[in-house]
């Protein structure tokens, strides 16, 4: 039997269609963030605006620092995009990631029950109202996930010279889970815990909760962006990696960081240096 002469340009154009959608399929990549960044609605709110530009689709695996940072290391992430500035830079130092970038910065809170049993309202300064935490017994709900909130808290303790983990179990208690489910164990519990402003205020379940302390510049919380080396794990997909770096910290991905807000607050404030856009 003849062949119809258009069969194979067919062939050709189906074969062509179908290397084109694998193609299309491969343009996305990996990035090992933060529950805040995810939690908060920033993702959702930003990375379609980056992929309508770039083509480039991006995943996020929302965790703590610490499990975000292991995942990068391992080369489960293209992109490691965290708010632990001191392991960031280990991270970088170790040969892991090529270079931190700036991106945004926004503050830790002190979340308590509204009639704030500690008495921590007014207090000076953070370490102090932490210390009246301790000597009230008062209910203290940590993540425990080794999270960027998680490692700032520690590092408020220890200033305050409690020994949280001797305490465990007592009035201060570990979740193990991330900031919204640990603001919903505090609601549910009456206690205090240590919050960042993001994930805060697109929080629904305030019944009962308000911010207790803010303001304290140790409080400061600063968020980075590094491209996984590819020289550790060839797989990287170096170059969408470092597009998606470059949107980030460029006037564009700035103003779409800025813009982001619930019931008119910003929830993050964009900070890369203009000499990176």
């Amino acid at each position: 039997m003849k062949r119809p002469v258009w069969s194979a340009v067919a062939f050709a154009v189906i074969v062509a269609g179908l290397c084109g959608v694998a193609d299309a399929g491969d343009r996305y990549i990996t990035v090992a963030s933060t529950t805040s960044t995810a939690n908060s609605g920033l993702f959702k709110d930003i990375l379609p605006r980056f992929t309508r530009k770039s083509g480039i689709e991006v995943r996020v695996v929302a965790v703590g620092t610490g499990q975000a940072i292991r995942l990068a290391r391992n080369g489960d992430a293209d992109v490691l995009f965290v708010h632990h500035r001191k392991s960031e830079e280990k991270f970088v130092s170790e040969g892991y990631g090529v270079k931190r970038f700036d991106v945004m910065y926004n503050d830790f809170i002190v979340i308590g029950p509204k009639n704030d049993p500690a008495k921590i309202k007014g207090v000076s300064d953070v370490v102090k109202g932490l210390s009246s935490i301790a000597a009230a017994t008062a209910p203290f709900v940590s993540r425990g996930d080794d999270s960027g909130t998680h490692k700032k808290e520690l590092a408020l303790w220890r200033e305050a010279g409690v020994d949280v983990k001797t305490a465990s179990g007592t009035w201060y208690r570990e979740t193990g889970s991330g900031m919204g489910a640990t603001l919903n164990t505090a609601a549910a519990m009456g206690a205090y815990t240590l919050a960042d402003r993001g994930t805060w205020l697109s929080f629904a379940n305030k019944e009962g909760l308000a911010i207790a302390y803010e303001g304290d510049k140790r409080l400061l919380n600063l968020y980075g962006v590094i491209l996984v080396n590819p020289k550790r794990h060839k797989h990287i997909k170096a170059e969408m990696g470092q597009t998606f770096i470059d949107w980030l910290v460029s006037d564009e991905g700035q103003k779409a960081i800025g813009d982001f807000r619930i019931g008119g607050k910003p929830l993050f404030n964009p900070n890369a240096p203009a000499d990176t856009r």
